[in-house]
């Protein structure tokens, strides 16, 4: 089983697979169904497994889909990235904040974002690969995004010059007009 921490929005877990290295590079298990749903507290089942390759300074996100929410297990293949999840569940006790990690290929941590959070990245690399596992399939009529400089967040993110953002990204609800989850029909 992975070592894991709750980070400061405890839904939201840090993942530690185990590597065996030597000589000739290194074994990891990248994802085990039990051992996942173990960590979870729930049977967690993945029905699509998605990659993004971005250049250094692209900003994606903050990314949902409202209808059919996704749990999300997010980890970097080739470079380093900002990993971010925003609680949009009203009700809870985080909502509206948001935490962040380094995911990389060198550290090989990865990022589970339960249904009901935005999730968004930046590239600290020259570019990198991001592999992710989603439990809802993608579906575009619900796909919802919150502007990755909303005031209202205040997301520390470690580099704002140079950024690349895209039109639909820039073109972002702020938190206070999106369209949210309740705790109750998300937990």
């Amino acid at each position: 089983m992975p070592a894991f921490k709750k980070l400061s929005i405890p839904d939201v877990l840090l993942l530690q697979p185990r590597r065996f290295e030597d000589a000739r590079g290194y074994f990891t298990v990248t994802h085990n169904k039990d051992d996942l749903s173990k960590v979870v507290g729930r049977n967690v089942e993945f029905v699509q497994d998605n990659e993004s390759q971005s250049t250094e300074n692209v900003l994606r996100g903050l990314h949902y889909q409202i209808a059919l929410p996704q749990d999300k297990l997010i980890r970097v293949t080739s470079g380093e990235i900002f990993d971010v999840a925003v609680d949009l569940r009203v009700g809870s006790a985080t909502y509206g904040k948001w935490v962040g990690e380094i995911l990389s290929e060198e550290n090989g941590s990865q990022l589970w974002i339960p249904a009901g959070f935005a999730h968004g990245f930046l590239v600290l690399s020259k570019f990198a690969k991001v592999s992710y596992k989603v439990t809802n399939y993608w579906s575009p009529k619900d796909e919802r995004c919150i502007r990755w400089d909303d005031g209202d967040l205040r997301i520390d993110w470690p580099n704002r010059v140079n950024l690349i953002v895209s039109e639909k990204d820039a073109a972002g609800d702020r938190l206070t007009d999106a369209e949210l989850f309740s705790v109750a029909s998300h937990d």
